[in-house]
C-alpha cells in the first residue's frame, strides 16, 4: 500500500498525524523518519512529497521522494524567501543559464516533459511568474531565445555551472535593478502618504 506525505527536506519530526498514517500498520515511526531525512537531505528547507510503498505483511517500506515544486528549487538556487508581488514591474533575483538548467534536470524526472530542453522553458516559465531575470533579461524573453536555438549548446551539454566571475556579473546588474526598484517604491509610497494626509486634511475640513 502506498503512504503520501509531504516532509520537511531532512528535517522531519515525530507528529500526530504521521503515526495515525502508519502506526496501524506497525511501522517503526523512527525507523520512516530517518529514512525519510537521509533521501531528503539535499532538499533542506523545503517542503518534499513523499511516498511510503508499504508491505503490511512484512512490514517492509520502499521510500520514494520526489522533488519540491519548480518555484521552490528556483528559490532555494538564489537564496530568495518569495517571489515578486509585481513581477512586471519588479524583480526578484538575476539567475544564470547554468543556474535554470541544474533546477530544470533536478525536476526533470518528476516533469511531464518530452526533454530537458522543455523542462528548461517550464523552469523559465516559473522565473516569468516569480519576477527573476535570467542572464540580466526578463524570463519571457529568454523563452523566445530558447525557441529560437539560442541556448540549445548549454542545454544539450547540460552546463549547470555558474562561474564565480559570472555570478559576480549577475549579481552587479541586479544590484543596479535593485537599487532603482527601491527609488521608485519609495517614490511612491512618498506620493501615497501625501494622498492620504491631503485626504485626512479634507476630512476634517468637511465636518
Amino acid at each position: 500500500m502506498q503512504v503520501k506525505i509531504l516532509a520537511e527536506g531532512g528535517e522531519m519530526k515525530p507528529s500526530p498525524a504521521l503515526s495515525q498514517k502508519i502506526g496501524p500498520l506497525g511501522i517503526n515511526v523512527n525507523q520512516v523518519i530517518q529514512r525519510v531525512n537521509d533521501a531528503t537531505k539535499n532538499f533542506k528547507g523545503m517542503k518534499v512529497p513523499v511516498e511510503l510503498e508499504i508491505n503490511p505483511s512484512t512490514k517492509d517500506f520502499e521510500v520514494k521522494i520526489f522533488s519540491p515544486p519548480v518555484s521552490g528549487l528556483i528559490k532555494k538556487e538564489l537564496g530568495i524567501d518569495k517571489g515578486s508581488g509585481e513581477q512586471k514591474r519588479f524583480k526578484q533575483a538575476n539567475a544564470s543559464m547554468g543556474q535554470v538548467i541544474s533546477v530544470a534536470r533536478t525536476k526533470f524526472p518528476n516533469m511531464l516533459c518530452k526533454d530537458l530542453k522543455s523542462a528548461v522553458k517550464t523552469v523559465v516559465g516559473t522565473c516569468v511568474s516569480l519576477g527573476v531575470l535570467i542572464e540580466n533579461k526578463p524570463a519571457k524573453e529568454i523563452e523566445n531565445e530558447i525557441d529560437e536555438g539560442r541556448y540549445n549548446k548549454e542545454i544539450e551539454g547540460e552546463m549547470t555551472e555558474t562561474s564565480d566571475e559570472k555570478k559576480k556579473e549577475l549579481e552587479e546588474y541586479f544590484s543596479k535593478v535593485k537599487l532603482e526598484q527601491d527609488r521608485v517604491k519609495k517614490q511612491e509610497q512618498a506620493l501615497k502618504e501625501a494622498k492620504e494626509e491631503k485626504d485626512a486634511k479634507k476630512a476634517v475640513v468637511g465636518k
